[in-house]
């Protein structure tokens, strides 16, 4: 009996075999060392997945953005850094400086940029605010702390630009979603605690002050509370490993200063935190939010229970066109003017 492939396959010279058998071995020894010794394969994979879905969302977001929101695009607040860039949008009929929101978009550390989330802040923009996104290095290619010194290399520029950028310094809010929400409520935390800030070394821009608030979304707050099995452990493996330089979860890795929870005070700014009932991340923000609650700090929570339907996904309140997403939004812009003066 003939049959194609396999029988061309046994007519084969033995020493070919071994050959083809031998190049299919290295092949898969190459693959696997290439997953084991790097963070880069599996980053890049889950870069381009979280990049698609960043554009698409953006995306969707535009039938709600209001007309006549201006935009100052590209900035560099940083002149010895090209990862240092900021776009910043306001309302074209503000006549004097506006509170301002800095947000720091997600992508797990490794993934996003600035622009996917200009659609929502443009809509932010929109209920009176001037908005920045702020762009920053991803890993693998860099590590902690360096986006949080961009972040704080971002403040002190808004600061030194403010009239031409529309930008009242007095009146600031740190903002974020997913990783992003970690990076802005860490930097939270380095302004309103000169002790947290000499732990990480890093000396804010800004003083506790001029922080208003925080608005978190669907943030990863403490590594202690992150799985690492199955196929979601693999991305979370994944995600630590690129942001710390580190691949073995010891104490490098899991370095104290990095969960927030255990680290804010009684200084730490009101803050606004939500995050959808069937995100993995959920225990996170409640976390967080008992964390600030038990030191006095005012906190503004929107949860969802736990049969809320449809299920909440992880970034719920970029969806507009749901009602959970509208009133992550209307909560958002209530809590900013409850506390921007």
């Amino acid at each position: 009996m003939y049959i194609p492939g396999i029988t061309r396959f046994v007519e084969m010279p033995v020493k070919a075999v071994v050959w083809v058998l031998l190049a299919v071995v290295a092949c898969c020894a190459i693959a696997y060392a290439a997953l084991e010794l790097s963070p880069w394969p599996s980053a890049l994979a889950y870069r381009w997945w979280m990049d698609h879905g960043g554009v698409e969302m953006n995306q969707a977001l535009e039938e709600h953005v209001p007309p006549e929101v201006g935009a100052r695009l590209d900035h560099q607040y940083d002149a010895n850094d090209t990862d240092a860039l900021l776009d910043v949008y306001f309302p074209e009929s503000a006549t004097k400086p506006l509170p301002t929101i800095v947000w720091v978009h997600g992508g797990g550390f490794l993934a996003g940029d600035r622009r996917q989330v200009g659609n929502y802040l443009r809509i932010l923009a929109g209920r009176g605010y001037t908005t920045v996104a702020v762009g920053y290095s991803l890993g693998p290619a860099s590590h902690y702390p360096t986006p949080l010194r961009q972040v704080n290399a971002a403040l002190a520029y808004l600061e030194r630009n403010a009239i031409q950028l529309r930008i009242d310094p007095e009146h600031l809010f740190l903002a974020g979603d997913s990783a992003g929400a970690h990076i802005a409520a860490q930097m939270a935390n380095i302004v309103s605690s000169p002790e947290y800030a000499k732990t990480v070394g890093i000396e804010p821009a800004i003083q506790r002050a001029q922080l208003r608030g925080v608005i978190l979304h669907c943030g990863l707050y403490d590594l202690s509370l992150a799985k690492f099995d199955g196929l979601y452990g693999h991305f979370m493996r994944t995600i630590v490993w690129s942001y710390s330089g580190v691949k073995e979860f010891g104490e490098k890795a899991w370095l104290p200063e990095l969960s927030i929870p255990r680290n804010v005070t009684a200084n730490f700014p009101p803050a606004f935190i939500s995050v959808g009932n069937a995100d993995p991340l959920r225990p996170h923000s409640r976390l967080l939010a008992d964390a600030l609650a038990k030191r006095g700090v005012k906190v503004d929570a929107l949860f969802f229970p736990d049969d809320y339907r449809p299920a909440l996904p992880h970034e719920y309140q970029f969806h507009l066109d749901t009602g959970a997403g509208r009133e992550a939004l209307d909560r958002t812009v209530r809590f900013l003017k409850a506390t921007a003066y």
